[in-house]
């Protein structure tokens, strides 16, 4: 298992390397747009309603740069960048675009990706959808009330899942639990 992880970890990190210095985005048909529809890489499937709707430029005006680029634009951010990664402390992460509660920080693990990882959202908290962007075939997760996006999931987490929520740091917010 630690040597698909290597290597799963090793081409995700020089497929998101590649996809950075180049800017591409290999068949996504672009940016989410302004009435919050279904993930782009999902072109021809209906589209998905969410609770939260903001047209694009008050996405813009709300969210910094690069939580735009990841919850609006299904960016990635840099592994090991964000300071969720170290985050440790008792609380919740929420979606930093709807501020909807979706992890729990008794689910977190240190996946050594370099990005936030647990092994399960909070009831009704997200989405999924297939996500084939890069040629390859990845369930992406987006917050089910505003439908930002947050990262991926796969199949390689610890039990009791056996599932790894890889998320985005910049897509969410840290809510310590008081003492």
């Amino acid at each position: 298992m630690g040597s698909r992880r290597r290597f799963l970890v090793s081409g995700s990190a020089a497929v998101a390397a590649l996809a950075a210095v180049s800017g591409w985005r290999a068949l996504a048909a672009g940016p989410a747009n302004a009435t919050n529809t279904a993930n782009t890489a999902n072109a021809g499937k209906p589209a998905e309603a969410f609770e939260v709707v903001r047209s694009d430029a008050q996405w813009r005006q709300m969210l910094s740069a690069s939580q735009y680029n990841v919850l609006r634009q299904e960016g990635t951010e840099r592994p090991y960048s964000s300071p969720l990664n170290d985050e440790h402390r008792a609380g919740i992460f929420a979606c930093a675009g709807c501020q909807l509660d979706l992890f729990s920080s008794r689910t977190k693990f240190d996946s050594r990706t370099g990005w936030p990882s647990f092994w399960a959202p909070l009831e009704n908290a997200v989405r999924t959808n297939e996500d084939r962007s890069f040629g390859i075939s990845r369930t992406e997760v987006h917050c089910r009330r505003c439908g930002g996006h947050l990262g991926h999931v796969f199949d390689d987490g610890p039990k009791p899942t056996g599932l790894r929520y890889c998320m985005n740091g910049v897509a969410m917010t840290f809510k310590p639990q008081a003492a």
